[in-house]
């Protein structure tokens, strides 16, 4: 009512308009590659994490012998590989079902020294017979498994290293149940046999032909000796193949990319090894090096060289009795780190 212009409204300003973001073109070959290797990562991390807890969760024994006297430390890597036949943990069922009867105290059933040669040469696995006639150190002479029986994992070293001039680097221990659980953990082990196995101390009764035996079959089948014309050196050689084939079954392809069976084959292994105390990784590395390369056909397994298998000692026990000099000769070249000419010495 002034008489004022009427105020025309301000127009809004304009937003100021982006120029549109170019959206950067998708390359899914680089997606591709990237998501592989964070999955191949991931694997691989995993395929190493779970052994290395396996082997931090095994149970541990003292193992190393007094320091004063032992021979000194050779190149490569040497495992004192040992199978008890202790039953002081079996149930009364697993005793029925493993055939191990119920003998008191503890001995070896199995005595083998695995030797890993410096990066490059061959790995010997090298039976050790039960009742090789030894000196056992404060006991005199009497069979290698009774060092077990009178000082435990401690002596029975201790005496092997007497014997063969090996420095031990590490003790691995396997009893009965332990051992039926690893090879149902690899779902069992082929075997070929000649003629039916039957015995009974050994809870086993087996055809003849190619089978695949289950924990409780396996274990009868190295622990059978009666009946065996090899008796005792006829068992170690069983024992070998075995050890050998679960190697390999834990090694192989289909095992290691399966997560699931990887696990499972891991955790069975660390319930049935008892390692020795302070052993390092680096040891257990080694050890692992020469199990693949001995399952894989690459190494050797071989015997102690034997001169007479059905020998008597001084008091009438049956014993076995070393080629002291092919035995000595063989842990010479193994004392140099030297595997190229084990070759003569398989039986």
């Amino acid at each position: 009512g002034n008489g004022a212009p009427p105020r025309r409204p301000v127009p809004a300003p304009v937003p100021a308009t982006r120029p549109p973001r170019r959206r950067r073109p998708r390359h899914p070959v680089r997606n591709f590659f990237r998501t592989f290797f964070i999955i191949l990562l991931a694997w691989l991390v995993y395929t190493v994490a779970v052994p290395v807890r396996a082997f931090a969760s095994m149970p541990q024994v003292d193992w190393e012998p007094a320091a004063a006297g032992r021979p000194s430390q050779q190149p490569g890597t040497a495992i004192l590989l040992v199978g008890s036949d202790s039953r002081e943990h079996l149930t009364e069922e697993q005793k029925a079902a493993l055939g191990t009867g119920d003998a008191e105290g503890q001995r070896t059933d199995t005595i083998m020294i695995l030797y890993t040669p410096p990066w490059g040469g061959r790995s010997v696995l090298i039976s050790v017979p039960r009742d090789s006639y030894v000196t056992i150190p404060g006991y005199g002479r009497n069979k290698v498994n009774a060092a077990y029986s009178f000082g435990g994992a401690p002596l029975l070293t201790q005496t092997i290293e007497g014997a063969t001039g090996l420095r031990m680097d590490g003790y691995m221990e396997i009893g009965f149940a332990g051992f039926a659980g690893m090879i149902d953990a690899v779902k069992g082990v082929q075997v070929c046999l000649d003629e039916p196995m039957a015995d009974p101390l050994a809870n086993i009764d087996l055809p003849a032909g190619c089978q695949t035996l289950n924990g409780d079959n396996a274990l009868g089948y190295v622990r059978h000796r009666y009946g065996d014309p090899e008796g005792d050196l006829g068992r170690a050689k069983r024992q070998r193949e075995v050890i050998a084939k679960v190697g390999k079954k834990v090694m192989s392809p289909t095992t290691v990319a399966n997560p699931v069976r990887w696990w499972n084959v891991n955790e069975a292994l660390s319930k049935a090894i008892t390692r020795g105390k302070d052993m390092g990784p680096g040891v257990a590395l080694g050890a692992g090096r020469g199990m693949v390369s001995v399952a894989g056909g690459k190494g050797l397994t071989l015997q102690v060289p034997v001169s007479n298998s059905s020998g008597w000692s001084d008091d009438g026990q049956s014993v076995v009795i070393w080629d002291s000099a092919r035995a000595s000769r063989m842990f010479g070249l193994l004392a140099q780190g030297d595997t190229k000419d084990m070759d003569q010495f398989a039986s």
